[in-house]
């Protein structure tokens, strides 16, 4: 018997990118195809194409603040100045490495997540302890999956999920020992792919059961333990995933109008994701990733592509999977080669991450 469960709505987006310090900014270049991926110089492998936000945009909070810390702000004061924390307001904080720059100096407790936590949710006026969400390059979209459940478990209110990341030497020296970075800007599902080019970012959205603009119809996570870096060739986790999502959410999936891919330009990525959507006959539904725009945000990429596709819904505008001319996989897919407009009623947000952790979100506009 499947239990019958209240249902949760998204209110409020909000983001902070290469391309803007908000939402709106953010979208605007987006429109005219820009990218914030550009050659930059980065330790320890000197200039490569990567995608960073500019310290000088973000508000001058206090030198007590960290870049990462002031870009969870800049993203979720607006958030929060719509939909002030209230004795039950949950805040489910998503990030994979957080202040990870304190260990440099031995400083511990400061790079701790938890720490983190703790002073973005004193900053915004939190009266509950924060979650965090920490799960490779899935944490963004499992906090939306998170906090969905512990607002139908009534244990919240409401519920405001941050996430974000940066990039620095330790993310950067990580992903060149994996051989996985591109020596020019991610050509995410093109023939001609080599690898992600790194971001940062951070993403807000605020949730509760009260009706909004959009509803979340179902979601699913599951990981195929297929390898520590290396995702199922079957794409089996991420199948198993999107087939509970739909379960969920009781619709067909020939009712999706359009698939944000995770998309990271790597070989074997998007195989398996290509191979995931023919299993589950979405070959022929409109599908692009976006990380040819702000390049693999890491633990905030999932929440911000929702975020952004949640705007193209509203606007009925399906962007170009930047840096993509011809198909480089083995199955078939509708890869968006230039904007268009479609009407979009229902969106299928997927993720991917290490450790074969796999998510899916089903999200419906609502009229």
């Amino acid at each position: 018997m499947t239990m019958e469960w209240n249902p949760v709505y998204i209110h409020d987006i909000n983001c902070v990118t290469p391309l803007g310090n908000d939402l709106e900014t953010t979208w605007d270049q987006l429109l005219l195809g820009n990218t914030g991926i550009a050659k930059q110089k980065m330790d320890p492998l000197g200039e490569i194409f990567v995608a960073k936000v500019h310290q000088a945009v973000l508000p001058d909070l206090s030198i007590a603040y960290t870049l990462l810390e002031r870009m969870f702000l800049c993203a979720g004061m607006p958030v929060v100045k719509n939909h002030a924390p209230g004795p039950r307001t949950a805040l489910v904080l998503s990030t994979t490495k957080g202040n990870v720059d304190y260990l440099k100096q031995g400083d511990f407790q400061q790079a701790g997540l938890a720490t983190l936590a703790t002073k973005i949710a004193h900053y915004l006026g939190f009266q509950t302890k924060p979650v965090v969400v920490s799960h490779a390059c899935v944490s963004g979209s499992l906090a939306v999956s998170v906090a969905k459940r512990l607002l139908q478990m009534d244990l919240y209110d409401d519920a405001i999920i941050l996430a974000g990341d940066l990039v620095n030497s330790f993310v950067v020296s990580g992903f060149n020992a994996f051989q996985a970075m591109s020596a020019l800007p991610c050509r995410p599902f093109d023939t001609a792919r080599s690898g992600v080019s790194l971001g940062e970012a951070a993403a807000c959205i605020y949730m509760s059961r009260d009706k909004g603009p959009f509803r979340i119809l179902g979601e699913g996570g599951i990981n195929d333990a297929n390898h520590i870096s290396g995702p199922s060739r079957t794409g089996e986790g991420l199948y198993r995933s999107v087939i509970a999502a739909v379960s969920e959410a009781q619709v067909d999936l020939q009712s999706i109008d359009y698939l944000c891919a995770h998309g990271t330009a790597t070989q074997y990525n998007d195989e398996m994701e290509a191979i995931a959507f023919d299993r589950l006959g979405l070959s022929q539904v409109p599908v692009n990733s976006l990380k040819g725009y702000f390049g693999h945000t890491l633990g905030a990429s999932s929440l911000l592509e929702l975020v952004i596709a949640m705007r193209s819904m509203q606007e009925s505008i399906i962007l170009s999977s930047k840096g993509f001319e011809k198909l480089g996989v083995s199955r078939a897919l509708n890869v968006v080669d230039r904007q268009v407009n479609i009407e979009i009623n229902r969106l299928l947000k997927t993720s991917s991450g290490f450790g074969g952790s796999n998510v899916a979100i089903l999200i419906e506009k609502v009229c």
